[in-house]
């Protein structure tokens, strides 16, 4: 079995399985696990290195991440107007800036918007609805954390995702995770990554991998929206916020349990099981995960390991890769979600359009016994503009049991338009508006009967 794969298409060598193809796969992959996986108390919290690096870097650059916003939007906003009006060979010649500064024209307006949100934030000019710490200002300090985190996050990425460790992992894990989830096994490292680190590095490393043909559109689709959660440091953070957070324990524990369970029932119901089950058309399949005929998993798991890892290239090789998937994402991202988030807070906030909209769950919340049912019933759904606003809505109710549900439930829910929808509409998996408010919608109303439940049995 050693060393028998071979490839012509793209002029792969024969990999031999020994204690140096398996040196190489396993040290990259140990420290890219590490790295994105590896609880650290930190702060009075859990956190990971990456988590902890991108802190530091925030504290570090904080003075200047507010100006880099401003930069980076501008030069999105300028280059795609040239790239788009003018097509200057220097960008239709060059893979990397015709990738990002090219978009459609509906995307090229929006990327105009975010900067003009960009700089009317900074500056504070012309309208409070726009400038205010609820609305741009909000979106402006998430915008300058993202930075940081895509930063650390598309350089360290490369050692999770080129070494060998999702392909080991995936054949390994086929088994439970492709009847539990209807998906394939290497997303065990996906969930993980997701569920510990934070939200929108684990939808950036879903996008990466279905653009890399090892997803379908599917199944991207329902990683990305299912798998995805926010961070152990953040879940704190909510409890505290909620005065939850001398029952973290059972706080967490809930939001394990409904997020598994909701992921098992979703997977299997429309719009997600109707999603194209297809792979991403530039690149075809590059998936194999069922091991051949007389040769154990355990062998083939490492066959494909030491394979990816003797095909990852030089240092050289994954820095340009982490170049790639950071510039990708500030320029073509950052943009829209300054938009599109100053926008869904400026309706949050100023509109009563959440509050309308809440009301049949406001009936749904009396029927599972939820005290303060209609007082609560907006943080249901204003979770869909921005995870915060839940917790800030919910702070002001005077039952524990009902901060603990909605404090629970907009954690679950992680569909939210700021950013995760955004990333996701940005992004070439097969989803679009309409799909991300379905599967919202349909995430709260599995979720809250299981909330509720556990709410009964924990507290």
């Amino acid at each position: 079995m050693n060393g028998d794969i071979v490839n012509k298409k793209n002029s792969i060598k024969t990999v031999e399985v020994n204690s140096n193809s398996i040196m190489k796969f396993l040290i990259p992959s140990l420290f890219g696990i590490i790295m994105f996986l590896f609880p650290i108390p930190y702060e009075g919290a859990i956190s990971t290195p990456v988590g902890i690096l991108s802190e530091w870097l925030v504290g570090v650059l904080n003075p200047y991440l507010g100006y880099a916003v401003v930069i980076i939007t501008t030069i999105s906003a300028v280059m795609s107007i040239i790239g788009t009006v003018f097509k200057p060979a220097f960008i239709m010649n060059n893979k990397l800036l015709e990738d990002n500064f090219t978009p459609s024209k509906f995307y090229l307006i929006w990327r105009i918007v975010g900067a003009i949100f960009a700089i009317l934030v900074l500056s504070e000019t012309g309208t409070e609805v726009i400038y205010s710490g609820d609305t741009g200002g909000t979106m402006m300090f998430l915008m300058s954390t993202l930075i940081v985190w895509f930063f650390a996050a598309s350089y360290l990425m490369p050692f999770l995702m080129n070494y060998g460790i999702m392909d080991y992992t995936g054949t390994v894990l086929r088994g439970f995770v492709k009847p539990l989830f209807k998906l394939p096994g290497r997303s065990a490292i996906d969930l993980v990554t997701s569920w510990i680190g934070n939200v929108n590095v684990g939808v950036v490393v879903t996008r990466t991998q279905y653009n890399a043909g090892y997803y379908t559109g599917r199944e991207a689709a329902t990683i990305a929206t299912c798998f995805s959660a926010v961070s152990l440091p953040f879940c704190l953070v909510i409890a505290a916020m909620l005065g939850l957070d001398a029952m973290f324990v059972p706080f967490y524990l809930t939001i394990v349990v409904a997020g598994v369970l909701s992921a098992v029932i979703m997977s299997r119901i429309p719009p997600l099981s109707t999603l194209p089950d297809t792979y991403h058309p530039a690149v075809g399949k590059q998936i194999d995960e069922a091991e051949p005929e007389g040769v154990s998993k355990g062998q083939w798991a490492l066959q494909k390991a030491v394979q990816k890892a003797y095909n990852a290239g030089d240092i050289q090789d994954q820095f340009k890769s982490g170049t790639d998937i950071f510039l990708g994402i500030i320029f073509s991202l950052v943009p829209i979600v300054m938009a599109w988030g100053t926008l869904a807070l400026i309706i949050a906030t100023y509109t009563p359009i959440f509050t309308w909209v809440s009301y049949p769950f406001g009936y749904y919340l009396h029927l599972l016994g939820v005290p303060e049912a209609f007082e609560a019933a907006p943080a249901t759904v204003v979770g869909f503009a921005d995870m915060f606003i839940p917790a800030i809505l919910a702070s002001g109710l005077t039952s524990v049991k009902t901060k603990f549900v909605i404090g629970v439930l907009s954690l679950v829910q992680i569909v939210y338009m700021t950013e995760v929808g955004t990333l996701l509409i940005t992004s070439d998996i097969p989803v679009n508006f309409k799909h991300l408010l379905l599967i919202f919608i349909q995430k709260t109303v599995i979720a809250l009967p299981i909330i509720v439940v556990m709410a009964n049995i924990l507290l």
